[in-house]
């Protein structure tokens, strides 16, 4: 969840946290929590700007930390989904070998 929303801010920092909700399937709760978590380990800051309807909003910019935590998430992730992409390709051979053998 940690790199969807350090993703989702990197691309649009002035999404609101209803549209980020939105985005991530959580609820507006979740949201705020996850981004006072991130912003208390210092990988994200928020910058107040009053936006056109004169509300004042928010901007969420990443930290240098968060732009490097995002990319450890990546790796770790494209890690990950490697490894499994490569087990699961090895279980389709198996099973088309049995199947060969089996006709």
């Amino acid at each position: 969840m940690r790199f969807k929303v350090l993703h989702a801010l990197q691309q649009q920092p002035d999404m609101n946290q209803r549209q980020l909700a939105e985005l991530l399937g959580v609820s507006l709760g979740k949201t705020n929590y996850l981004l006072r978590a991130l912003a208390e380990k210092g990988l994200l800051k928020a910058r107040n700007f009053r936006n056109s309807q004169n509300k004042l909003a928010y901007a969420y910019l990443l930290t240098p930390s968060g732009i490097a935590q995002k990319a450890e998430l990546t790796r770790s992730y494209l890690e990950r989904k490697t490894a499994e992409f490569e087990a699961l390709k090895a279980e389709i051979e198996r099973l088309r070998a049995d199947l060969a053998t089996d006709a």
